[in-house]
Formats: C-alpha cells, structure tokens, sequence
C-alpha cells in the first residue's frame, strides 16, 4: 500500500490526504489536491484531460441505480484511474462516495473518496489499481448516506 500510495498522481502532497485507518488495507482519500472536477472535457491542470471518459454503463449500489464513466485509459496493475460516478435519483452532493480497484475485501487496494461536481451533478475519483491487479478486478463502488446508511456494488472495469 505505501507504493501506491507514493505513486498516487493526483497531487502528491501527502498532507493533502486523511487516511481511514479501520481496515489496515484501505485508505481514504479525501482531497485529490489541485484536481478541478468542475468541468470534465477541460484539462484540470495536471495533465488530467477528463475528455477520454468511456461509459461503463448502469450498476446498483444497493436500491441506488448509479451511471458509471471510466477515464485515464484502460485498467493496468498499478495504473491511476478516474471514475465518475452519477446516482440516478441525484441527491446534490449530500452522500459520500468511496471507490476502489480489485476485489470487495478491499485486500491491496487504494479506497478513494469521491469529489461531488456540482456542475454535472455527479462524483468523481481517482483511484490507483492495485499490483498485481487481482484476477476479475472490478471497480467498487461504496455510498453512504445522510443518515449513515452504506451500501456497496461494483462494474467491470475497461
């Protein structure tokens, strides 16, 4: 985890991230610094062209139909992705979503705390794939509510 957490691209600044410490394995990243997640086709300023985002398609997050979009290419072991995530009942920002790469154990990888952009209404994150990427790795997708409810599902990953 500190390897990937050395190689996280988005900012670098290990000040900028709190860190969840309830399961050794996982890391929360709350501040991806100098990421501008308003505007997905203009480059944010750190080489992040938010342009090349591919559909994933519509998975549920226990009874929330959520549309994923996949950006920074395809999934490769150690590689940074960005995922926007959109809840189709939107609720303006008021949950806070969590993604990661690999398995739902969360074994070897790197959780990221989704930023809410209020100008498409959605969430967006990124998150390093874990080395070596676990066999039918997918993208996990954890959303807690106002009220502290959580609730987990996944999509297949590019």
């Amino acid at each position: 985890a500190a390897a990937a957490l050395a190689a996280f691209g988005c900012g670098g600044e290990s000040d900028d991230h709190a860190h969840d410490h309830d399961d050794h394995a996982t890391h929360d990243h709350d501040d991806h610094a100098g990421h501008d997640h308003d505007d997905h086709a203009q480059d944010d300023g750190n080489g992040h062209a938010h342009d090349e985002e591919v559909a994933l398609g519509t998975t549920m997050v226990g009874t929330m139909e959520v549309e994923c979009a996949q950006g920074h290419g395809e999934s490769a072991p150690g590689k940074e992705l960005h995922l926007v995530v959109k809840l189709v009942d939107s609720d303006k920002g008021a949950s806070i979503v969590r993604v990661w790469i690999g398995t739902e154990d969360r074994l070897g990888s790197v959780v990221a705390k989704a930023e809410y952009a209020p100008s498409h209404d959605d969430y967006d994150a990124h998150a390093i794939a874990p080395d070596p990427l676990p066999e039918n790795a997918k993208w996990w997708i954890e959303i807690q509510k106002p009220d502290g409810s959580r609730a987990v599902g996944s999509i297949d990953l590019l």
